[in-house]
């Protein structure tokens, strides 16, 4: 090195990939039969809990607290809050459908946000609010809306870290703090306290299933979870925890740690979990969810992919389509690769939870 520049760099990334290859997986999927999957699942799911923290979260009375509707083009907008843990509250807004009738249930789909999104504002279509517009514009963000125009209840919440529910003391309160999250900030805190930002999400995700259960207009035999980057972490952990989910949608988050969360190590600390990697790859997570419907959504220019592109997709799916395979439903995991970079499709997505959750479609 000479004065500040620095000609080579000594870098640790080649050990931190030598050393997945050597300990990662320990428990990924590799059944030959529903029983020996069944016993799988239920180990590999009480791992999960134990290192995403799931299992120190404590349940508690809802306690809803439910706000006068709006009135939108075809819908409904309800402001909801519900306490999932003593002391944290999750706030959503509900698109309600209009033409529901006195003691119809509906069938529900929960919509998770990813980043850029100023938490449920950008799914639930909140474009009056300039930098959301510009979001939904450029990500097809709106995705709560346009299951709400089909028919399906939405419930759009707030992640722990977006929108209402970010570490204001960590923030300012403008435009751009708005849109952004305190990922960084809240996760630092859960992994010293053996929790993880992960499993706070999931665990929140499932209280809203608990809510749901507890409403007339919605019918928790048929709920789906649809969502883009981070909301498809949200909804691939839901779904591969809670049976509940009778249909899951990732858009835009389905691939090989390895390529795409070690190597482009700079992604956001929600998606770091202590000893994940160890036990598990996407694959193993999407195995968990068979065989209810499973629908991957892939831009083919999307940088997450890592930089063997698509290809770190398929090769997860097709581990994943293993388990799927034990019970004759491989036909239930779909992949809907489009042109583009990082975004929602949708072009498969609405008649493909149409179909999961009401036969038709």
């Amino acid at each position: 090195m000479i004065g500040t520049r620095v000609e080579k760099f000594y870098t640790a990334m080649e050990r931190m990939a030598y050393l997945y290859d050597l300990n990662g997986r320990r428990m990924g999927f590799d059944c030959d039969s529903i029983g020996g999957y069944a016993t799988w699942k239920k180990e590999v799911r009480a791992k999960l809990s134990e290192i995403t923290g799931i299992e120190k979260m404590q349940a508690c009375d809802l306690t809803p607290e439910v706000s006068p509707a709006e009135a939108e083009d075809g819908y409904d907008r309800t402001r909801i809050v519900i306490q999932c843990e003593p002391g944290v509250r999750m706030p959503m807004f509900m698109l309600k459908p209009n033409g529901i009738k006195p003691g119809e249930k509906r069938p529900v789909v929960i919509c998770p946000h990813g980043h850029g999104s100023a938490g449920k504002n950008s799914p639930a279509g909140i474009t009056s609010i300039p930098p959301v517009a510009e979001a939904v514009k450029h990500f097809n963000y709106d995705y709560g809306v346009q299951f709400a125009k089909r028919g399906f209840v939405v419930f759009c919440p707030d992640a722990r870290a977006f929108g209402e529910r970010r570490e204001n003391t960590l923030q300012g309160d403008d435009e751009t703090s708005f849109m952004n999250s305190s990922c960084m900030q809240l996760n630092h805190m859960a992994i010293c306290l053996g929790l993880s930002l992960t499993g706070m999400w999931t665990f929140d995700l499932i209280r809203l299933i608990d809510y749901i259960e507890t409403r007339d207009d919605c019918d928790a035999g048929r709920v789906a979870c649809a969502g883009l980057s981070g909301g498809g972490l949200q909804t691939l952990w839901l779904a591969a925890m809670d049976d509940r989910v009778k249909c899951a949608v990732t858009s835009g988050y389905f691939y090989g740690y390895k390529d795409s969360l070690l190597r482009l190590s700079g992604n956001c600390a929600c998606n770091y979990v202590p000893h994940l990697w160890e036990y598990v790859d996407m694959c193993d997570l999407g195995a968990l969810i068979a065989p209810r419907p499973l629908l991957v959504e892939t831009g083919d220019m999307d940088p997450l992919n890592g930089e063997r592109g698509v290809a770190n997709v398929t090769e997860q799916l097709e581990i994943t389509k293993k388990a799927y395979r034990l019970y004759g439903a491989v036909l239930n995991v779909s992949h809907a690769v489009f042109h583009g970079e990082h975004r929602w499709g949708g072009e498969a997505t609405y008649d493909f939870v149409t179909r999961a959750l009401c036969g038709e479609g």
